[in-house]
C-alpha cells in the first residue's frame, strides 16, 4: 500500500485523547464497540504515536456520534477536544511563547495565536482547507473537513474542533473565550465554521448543556453558545 500523503493524515491526538475521554467516563465496553465498529481496534490496544490516516479518525469520531446517546457523544468529543488543547499547551507551544501571549492585549494575542494555529492546521484539519480571520471575533473555517466526510447530521457536530480552539484561547488569550461551531459540512453547509470570542457572554439559559451549540435548552431565550463552560472531566462525569 502506498503511504498516505501529508495532506491525508491528521494528528494522533484526535485518537489518543478520545480514548482518554472514553476511559475517564468509564465507557470501556463502549470504547471497544466503537473502535471495533470503526475498524480501528488496533488503535485502542496501542494508540498511535505519529500522524494517522484521517479516514480512520473520521470513522471513529462518526461512530461515537452513531453509537452513543447524543448528549453523551457531545460530552465525550468535547472532553477529547479539551484534552487535545491541554496536550498542545503542555507539549507543542513553548512556555516562553505562552508567557508572552498571556501578557499581550487580547486582540493582539488572538492574532498571534491564529497565525500559529494556521501554520499547523494540518495536524487537526488534515486534507481540509483551513483559514483563520481575526476581527472583533476570530473565525476559523475548514472546507472539506475530513472528520465529517460523508456524514449527514441534523445538528452541528464538530464539537471536538470547537473544544480545541476554546481551550487554547481560554489559556492564552482570555479565560472568557468561548468557541462555537456556527456552520457544519455534515449539516449541509459549505464548510465547518467556528467563531471564537474572547469577550463572550455565557448562555442565559440554565438549561443549556455546557457543550451545546445553542445557548438555550430549547426555550428560545438564548443566542448561540458553544462548548464548554466547565472542566473537561466534569463535563463528562455529570452525564
Amino acid at each position: 500500500m502506498t503511504e498516505l500523503s501529508h495532506e491525508a493524515k491528521i494528528g494522533p491526538n484526535a485518537v489518543i485523547q478520545l480514548i482518554q475521554a472514553l476511559t475517564a467516563a468509564g465507557l470501556h465496553d463502549q470504547a471497544k464497540t466503537i473502535f471495533t465498529t470503526a475498524g480501528a481496534s488496533d488503535w485502542l490496544a496501542q494508540p498511535p504515536a505519529e500522524m494517522v490516516d484521517e479516514r480512520r479518525v473520521a470513522a471513529i469520531h462518526q461512530t461515537v456520534r452513531q453509537l452513543l446517546p447524543p448528549e453523551q457523544a457531545v460530552a465525550i468529543l468535547t472532553d477529547a477536544g479539551l484534552r487535545t488543547g491541554d496536550y498542545i499547551l503542555a507539549n507543542r507551544i513553548p512556555k516562553f511563547a505562552q508567557v508572552i501571549l498571556k501578557l499581550l492585549p487580547a486582540p493582539l494575542a488572538a492574532r498571534m495565536l491564529v497565525k500559529a494555529i494556521s501554520a499547523h492546521s494540518w495536524t487537526f484539519a488534515g486534507s481540509g482547507r483551513f483559514s483563520g480571520q481575526v476581527g472583533r471575533q476570530v473565525i476559523f473555517e475548514i472546507a472539506g473537513n475530513p472528520i465529517v466526510a460523508g456524514e449527514r447530521a441534523d445538528s452541528l457536530v464538530c464539537v471536538w474542533h470547537a473544544a480545541v480552539f476554546q481551550r487554547l484561547f481560554q489559556v492564552l488569550v482570555s479565560p472568557k473565550s468561548h468557541a462555537v461551531e456556527v456552520a457544519c459540512a455534515a449539516h449541509g453547509d459549505p464548510c465547518c465554521r467556528f467563531v471564537v470570542d474572547w469577550r463572550a457572554v455565557q448562555p442565559c439559559c440554565a438549561g443549556a448543556a455546557p457543550t451545546a451549540t445553542e445557548g438555550c435548552c430549547g426555550c428560545g431565550c438564548g443566542d448561540k453558545a458553544g462548548p464548554p463552560r466547565e472542566s473537561a472531566h466534569s463535563a463528562v462525569s455529570s452525564r
